[in-house]
């Protein structure tokens, strides 16, 4: 486990952006009670295990093979807010519903924000190694069914309490799982963004015209 960071407060504002949320005073008092709550409950975890290439389970796609191209290992990843960051936002949802879509943006940028730290962690203990960013199940047309995989490999569920449903949503929900290439070159700039999003068909930046922040290249 590591110990929580403040949710960036920018981000945050440009995911509340998207749900049609305008900020005033009034909000920015919010933001700050549910930023308490959220550090107080947060408990973020994270796993990688470094597999080398090729690896045929990992590798269902033409997406993800272009995203590994070059690439001699490949980084699965998982990380979590942990099961208490849902029961808060559930809990909100039924008392008061402006808290529960501030929570669930604060918790959707902290999430991200373990994930930096975990590859962070990877560069420093791969010294020499180029990574690409992380790939997710679901981006482009690689099957959100390899979540389970992804665990399985981690053994997740055992070490972080993190697991997957039926219907493939991740357990705890503020969690993420990814995999990543790893080169003894570097690695060229790569695709992403709306493009390889899996929420491209009913995002609401894109019906307004706006962005959520992932780039649509990114120097690696």
């Amino acid at each position: 486990m590591i110990a929580p960071e403040r949710p960036d407060r920018r981000e945050t504002i440009r995911y509340l952006g998207g749900a049609g949320v305008e900020m005033n005073a009034e909000m920015e008092r919010l933001m700050d009670d549910c930023e308490k709550q959220l550090l107080a409950c947060a408990r973020p975890k994270y796993l990688y295990k470094i597999l080398e290439l090729p690896q045929d389970s990992l590798t269902e796609g033409e997406d993800i093979r272009r995203h590994l191209a070059g690439c001699s290992r490949a980084v699965v990843m998982c990380a979590t807010l942990g099961a208490e960051v849902d029961r808060l936002i559930r809990v909100a949802q039924v008392r008061d519903m402006a808290q529960a879509v501030v929570l669930d943006a604060m918790a959707s940028v902290a999430v991200e924000q373990v994930c930096a730290r975990l590859d962070e962690r990877i560069m420093a203990e791969n010294p020499g190694w180029f990574m690409t960013f992380r790939f997710s199940p679901g981006y482009g047309d690689y099957p959100i069914s390899l979540q389970k995989t992804f665990l399985r490999l981690l053994d997740a569920q055992r070490k972080i309490g993190l697991s997957v449903s039926d219907s493939l949503l991740l357990i705890p929900a503020k969690s993420v799982t990814a995999v990543a290439g790893l080169s003894a070159s570097p690695v060229p700039r790569g695709r992403r963004g709306c493009a390889v999003c899996s929420l491209r068909e009913t995002c609401q930046y894109r019906r307004n015209g706006e962005h959520c922040g992932f780039e649509n290249t990114v120097k690696e």
